[in-house]
């Protein structure tokens, strides 16, 4: 189980047109600082995203896939730490280099590798599922009014029963769920400002326009995140759940694992959104299943490989039961996959076969590598 060589696979694979946000509409959703362009400068799509694969003595060859805009002299690092390893020896729970933005990707790897060569899969390594599908949700970010509707109704006629929306102060949310509810009154909405109400009065403000049609089934991070006492006011004012966006590849925001725990304290929230790797993950899942609430797994609207770990994450996690952003599928022009996983919505079945049970199509990946490296032992 000595990791001999691994490659590394840079793509960029753009959404399908239209998919992300209305014609005339440009909001670049990536918030975290490119270079010296700060954040909100890119959307996601513009930017590359790094599968690695990874070959062990024993002939094993694993999978993993970074979160986008990865940093190579981190990559090379780690990869530094980890060839010649034998993977047998190592803690899953940690890891011998330090967290940063790459690690969850190497995790996924290292994981798909320990489990291919016990014959297991990546569930059992986290106590077996509680769930064989996990339940899943349709994705938009900022629209037009009038595109609302038949958004929702494609998204209906799939199996959907749950749309989540990106959302800014200058996006009419009342007319957008009055719409929803005209094509399936038991279609959910869940809005995600990412902070960028602002302001507990106009979140008030909504939550009052919103609590009238009665289809959200939570806010996402309404407000910036620091305010827990605001969430807490914001929680006993309305009738709509309120929900903390735990991301630990956020690590340049300070988003850490006692996010969560304090938010509990201050009795801040309903619930949660979940981003992170297996380990810590299954940690999150703990704290919230503790606390009596639910969570769903978060994404950056990735490919099938690391969307096939976030299925083995959730299937295994009790307070998952929140519909999940495992949507890069709909999104993106490929998921990188031989095989997509098995989605008939509103859910995404657990994986077959060992390890993360899925193979990446590499004529696909050939098709969106914009660069290429190979690391031996």
């Amino acid at each position: 189980m000595i990791i001999e060589n691994i490659k590394c696979f840079e793509v960029i694979v753009p959404a399908h047109p239209g998919m992300i946000e209305s014609k005339g509409i440009h909001k670049p959703l990536h918030k975290l600082p490119v270079g010296a362009k700060s954040g909100w400068s890119k959307q996601f799509d513009e930017l590359p995203k790094l599968l690695i694969q990874m070959t062990l003595k024993n002939g094993v060859v694993a999978w993993g896939e970074l979160y986008r805009d990865h940093n190579w002299k981190v990559v090379e690092d780690i990869i530094d730490v980890l060839l010649g390893i034998d993977i047998s020896t190592l803690s899953l729970q940690k890891l011998p280099f330090t967290f940063c933005r790459e690690y969850d990707g190497f995790e996924c790897a290292i994981w798909d590798a320990f489990a291919k060569s016990k014959g297991m899969r990546v569930v059992d390594l986290l106590g077996g599922p509680v769930r064989d599908k996990v339940k899943i949700g349709a994705w938009s970010s900022h629209r037009a009014s009038e595109e609302i509707g038949d958004i929702a109704q494609t998204f209906s006629d799939q199996g959907y029963d749950c749309i989540k929306f990106k959302s800014d102060l200058d996006d009419d949310v009342r007319s957008w769920c009055e719409s929803i509810h005209a094509v399936n009154p038991d279609m959910k909405v869940i809005f995600d400002p990412n902070e960028r109400w602002i302001h507990p009065y106009e979140t008030k403000r909504r939550i009052d326009a919103l609590s009238e049609i009665g289809n959200v089934l939570c806010l996402e991070d309404p407000i910036p995140r620091w305010k827990l006492n605001e969430y807490a006011a914001l929680r006993d004012y309305g009738n709509i759940p309120i929900v903390l966006h735990v991301s630990l590849p956020y690590i340049l925001h300070g988003q850490r694992i006692k996010d969560a725990i304090q938010a509990i304290q201050v009795d801040a929230v309903d619930g949660f959104n979940f981003n992170c790797g297996l380990a810590n993950f299954q940690r999150l899942d703990h704290i919230a299943s503790a606390a009596g609430m639910q969570c769903w797994h978060g994404s950056e609207i990735d490919f099938g490989i690391a969307e096939a770990m976030y299925v083995h994450s959730s299937a295994a996690a009790q307070s998952c039961e929140w519909p999940s952003d495992i949507f890069g599928r709909l999104i993106r022009e490929h998921d990188l996959l031989q095989t997509p996983l098995k989605m008939e919505p509103p859910f995404v079945y657990l994986p077959e076969g060992p390890g993360l049970g899925v193979e990446p199509d590499m004529d696909a990946i050939q098709n969106y590598l914009v660069n290429s490296k190979e690391y031996n032992l």
